[in-house]
């Protein structure tokens, strides 16, 4: 398949209602079991996984939650694959990212096929091939105790066996190599430490996560001291299992950037230089990485004119960014200081580049044409109406977080020209649908109803429900003087 037939596809797919895609995925998943070829089949189902995986993920929260997803009802068909089980103890730990950014505690969803496909094709062949014969008959039957008692077999062996690749990987660069070429993905070697992290840890973490409250709203006075106790206890504080604690307690944060509270509590200061010198210093780290993360989603989002979800990353970097220099003394040259001022810095030239092509858009989209400019019958583009109204919504809410995020002043000029433009421009726009003829008139209603649509964002659904009573009278005049106009020619 062409490049253009895949971005028509993956939008597609994006369109599609969850309850479709939750069910074409699971359809895609069954055959997958069966071994069945279905054209195109891997590229929709990573699509449909990696949808799914954001929306349970980057655009409801910033940051996995602690607790793996409840298995699918057995009504919904779903069939689990064995790779799926055998990846289990690493879902809180999953992110929507590219391989090729790497962040403390994190692994991406991305590396994970590439990662199962090393496991069958090269590390253990055999073992991988019988494992997903018995899990395949195994879930057949939903017999969930049985699968978990295999996967975690499974998981066993594969741990020893990594462990040997990467341990002959170490010292010599041809190897190194070649496992980085088997596994195909940038940062393969750093991915595949992650995973077999957390699979060594798989234990430490389940007893960890079982001790942790469902939900901190607040972490302070009574559940700080806890949660601290926990994290210092020989299972949070164990070396191999500290991080991914530290990931898990800000899974369950309501504020998940509360984390560097902990930081503090343990250097008892907040200072950055005193912090570093402490083991809680990685959590600062981790919240730095997740800002980094939630930021590329953002660029992303952008990018794809996304603006509902650019939004909610926006809020999470302001709140991130707030906490952050809030909690933490960050005055001081440190590298912590450094990176958010460049993460700050990114956000402002990302957005700013955005919103500054507003004004434009509006002038184009709603400016005077004279009859000779409109083709009969013409109309505005209605994506482009719709992208505009999306981006002075995004506009108004870039204002909410624009002195945290260092774009005050250009979230403030521009909504300053649209809404100048909006009041002197609207009237001449009622005034063109009142006098125009049948040819033009629809051209003409849709520049007014485009400018109901860009009032309500500026100036509220009060102001643009007036403004749309207005075009309709002006609507209604223009068709009375076509019929008058119609009569009299008929006289004629």
């Amino acid at each position: 398949m062409a490049e253009g037939p895949l971005e028509k596809l993956r939008m597609f797919l994006r369109e599609l209602p969850p309850a479709a895609r939750a069910l074409l995925r699971a359809e895609l998943e069954r055959a997958a079991a069966r071994g069945d070829e279905v054209p195109a089949g891997d590229f929709i189902l990573a699509e449909l996984r990696r949808d799914a995986g954001a929306e349970q993920t980057a655009r409801l929260e910033p940051v996995a939650r602690a607790s793996p997803p409840p298995p699918a009802a057995p009504e919904t068909g779903r069939i689990e694959s064995a790779s799926r089980m055998f990846f289990a103890p690493l879902e809180p730990f999953l992110v929507d990212d590219l391989p090729d950014r790497v962040h403390r505690g994190r692994i991406a969803r991305a590396a994970l096929e590439p990662a199962w496909q090393w496991i069958c094709r090269d590390l253990m062949p055999k073992e991988a091939k019988t494992y997903s014969d018995e899990m395949a008959r195994s879930l057949l039957t939903n017999d969930r105790v049985m699968s978990e008692r295999m996967a975690r077999a499974f998981q066993d062996q594969a741990v020893q066996r990594m462990r040997d690749a990467l341990t002959a990987a170490q010292d010599d660069s041809k190897a190194r190599q070649r496992l980085a070429a088997q596994l195909g993905i940038a940062k393969a070697l750093e991915h595949l430490r992650e995973i077999l992290g957390i699979l060594r840890a798989r234990d430490a973490l389940n007893v960890f996560a079982s001790r942790l409250p469902p939900q901190i709203k607040n972490l302070a006075d009574d559940h700080l001291d806890n949660v601290r106790a926990l994290l210092d206890s020989p299972i949070g504080g164990h070396p191999d299992v500290f991080v991914y604690a530290l990931v898990l307690v800000m899974g369950r944060l309501a504020s998940p950037w509360q984390l560097v509270r902990l930081a503090v509590k343990a250097a008892e200061s907040d200072v950055a230089a005193k912090i570093m010198g402490t083991s809680y210093a990685v959590a600062v780290s981790i919240i730095l990485g997740e800002m980094d993360r939630i930021l590329s989603v953002l660029r992303d989002d952008i990018k794809r004119g996304r603006f509902d979800s650019a939004s909610e990353m926006l809020k999470d970097l302001y709140d991130a960014a707030r906490l952050l220099r809030t909690e933490l003394d960050l005055s001081g040259d440190s590298p912590w200081a450094r990176q958010l001022t460049a993460t700050r810095s990114e956000i402002s030239n990302l957005v700013r580049a955005e919103i500054e092509t507003v004004p434009g858009r509006v002038r184009r989209l709603l400016r005077q044409r004279k009859p000779s400019e409109i083709r009969s019958g013409a109309v505005l583009d209605r994506t482009e109406v719709q992208e505009t109204e999306a981006l002075i919504e995004f506009v108004s809410v870039c204002r909410n977080y624009a002195s945290e995020l260092a774009i005050n002043e250009v979230t403030l000029r521009v909504h300053s020209e649209v809404q100048n433009y909006l009041e002197t421009g609207i009237s001449p726009l009622l005034d063109s649908l009142r006098g125009a003829d049948e040819a033009h008139r629809a051209f003409r209603q849709s520049q007014v109803d485009a400018a109901v649509r860009f009032a309500g964002k500026v100036f509220g659904a009060s102001y643009a429900s007036l403004l749309a009573k207005a075009a309709d009278v002006a609507a209604k005049a223009a068709d009375t003087a076509g019929q008058d106009g119609e009569r009299k020619a008929a006289k004629a």
